[in-house]
């Protein structure tokens, strides 16, 4: 029965043959490039980012003019507590110089006009 089917030795070789074939399978990898952005895209691309910069910095500048106005409404309002208070003791002291006037008078000579008119006479041009 070996004979008829064929020499055993030489199909034996081919079945080790084909085990080792199979053990290194070659494989084959497929290596795509992008394709580069035509030019109106990277225009309208740069058009975009171009634009959204302008926008954020229009932004962050009113931002910043805001935060300024906000400082000088608070330094206004601290320098107006400030003169209040001072306008205030001043007040004070002028109540109490108003009330120190007539002792100060009374020392220094001062005599209260009674109800007779007060006559000054004229002296003669010389």
């Amino acid at each position: 029965m070996a004979y008829t089917r064929g020499n055993l030795a030489v199909k034996e070789r081919a079945r080790q043959e084909q085990v080792q074939q199979q053990r290194y399978r070659e494989t084959t990898k497929v290596v795509t490039r992008r394709r580069e952005l035509p030019i109106r895209e990277k225009l309208l691309y740069l058009l975009t980012l171009v634009t959204c910069i302008v926008i954020a910095g229009m932004l962050i500048g009113r931002y910043a003019h805001i935060y300024q106005i906000n400082y000088s409404i608070n330094t206004a309002s601290k320098d107006i507590s400030k003169l209040q208070t001072n306008i205030a003791q001043l007040k004070i002291q002028k109540e109490r110089m108003e009330n120190q006037i007539v002792p100060t008078a009374k020392e220094q000579g001062y005599i209260e006009p009674t109800r007779e008119p007060i006559r000054v006479e004229k002296q003669a041009a010389k």
